[in-house]
């Protein structure tokens, strides 16, 4: 080997030396627009700054079917998924889900129960309930009754055109306690009851399909009050529409980072979960969206303005019944079938 040969080999090793390690990747699928703005700058961002992973941020719209097929070929691109409630009890029922370990993840002695299952950690929870807009009513509705009520309420009304939460409303709108809702969805007359209730204002029901058009709808005027997300009611107040929400009788859900079943990144997907379980970092997303945060002790220190439109903030949760998944699991497509009969009837 000539001179110029081993001084060109020795400075190559050098640069061997000095390249940056390569840092690991851990591909995550959330359900995308504000939701996964907020999700980079709480959880994304500051998880790749602590050098544990370069974060791959996708989207889907919650369909399993992907998440199947990866599970059972083996060939499985995605490692953690934003999955609700539903999808989550039917993709770990199915094996398509890992099991958590949850002695990994410290925070949980913190977590809300509802954020604590086999295969999924809550990472938000999102409320459901009435909504109205203040410059076109003049009377504020306090219950479901009052959204059942076409003499002091004359006008249209929004609901979501689906069974799940449409049957919930109709019983507490027919003064079935909070607590006995899906005790007595359960049974062939409390569906019946439910059905019965919805006959009522039918004539009076704008169905929507997506999560913006309730909003709108208030907005235009279209309709005096409508069921609605309470994410995109806060959107709505920010943009300077009149909006609220009544947390009285509303439903509360949770979404959940779940693992999919064969991740080579099994290990790392749990430490990002621990870490996005903290405190701090669930405070910074509490404050660039409004759905509340899984670890309660997030709610301290934030401005009242803030976490008084939480669905987790004490007042709103006391008033709130929690979406019971595994009803849904084992009745949702019968009554969704039913459902769908009535409303084209």
């Amino acid at each position: 080997m000539t001179a110029i040969q081993k001084i060109t080999m020795h400075l190559y090793m050098l640069c061997i030396c000095f390249l940056p390690v390569q840092a690991a990747e851990l591909t995550i699928i959330s359900f995308g627009g504000a939701i996964q703005k907020a999700q980079r700058a709480s959880y994304y961002l500051p998880f790749e700054k602590t050098g544990a992973a370069k974060i791959i941020a996708g989207e889907y719209n919650g369909d399993l079917a992907k998440i199947k097929v990866m599970a059972d070929t083996g060939f499985v691109t995605w490692d953690l998924v934003e999955m609700d409630g539903n999808s989550l009890a039917r993709g770990c029922e199915a094996g398509l889900l890992e099991k958590l370990d949850w002695s990994t993840i410290l925070a949980k002695e913190h977590l809300m129960p509802e954020a604590i299952s086999e295969c999924g950690a809550g990472m938000l929870v999102w409320s459901a309930g009435i909504a109205y807009n203040a410059d076109k009513l003049k009377r504020v509705p306090a219950s479901w009754a009052d959204f059942w009520d076409l003499t002091q309420f004359p006008g249209k009304r929004g609901l979501r055109k689906s069974a799940v939460h449409t049957l919930e409303f109709a019983l507490l709108a027919d003064g079935v306690p909070r607590d006995r809702v899906y005790e007595t969805l359960s049974t062939a007359h409390g569906v019946d009851r439910a059905f019965a209730k919805l006959d009522q204002i039918k004539s009076s029901i704008q169905w929507w399909e997506a999560g913006a058009q309730p909003q709108q709808w208030l907005a235009a005027g279209d309709v005096v009050m409508s069921s609605a997300y309470n994410g995109r009611i806060q959107d709505a107040q920010r943009e300077g529409v009149n909006l609220h929400l009544v947390w009285n009788q509303s439903l509360f859900d949770l979404d959940h980072w779940a693992i999919v079943r064969g991740s080579k990144n099994k290990v790392l997907a749990q430490q990002f979960i621990e870490f996005a379980s903290q405190v701090s970092n669930q405070q910074v997303f509490a404050r660039q969206i409004a759905y509340g945060p899984t670890n309660l002790r997030a709610l301290n220190n934030l401005p009242a303005a803030i976490s008084s439109e939480l669905p987790t903030y004490p007042a709103n949760l006391e008033q709130a019944l929690a979406t019971n998944n595994d009803f849904w699991l084992d009745h949702a497509e019968e009554l969704e079938v039913r459902f769908n009969a009535w409303v084209v009837r």
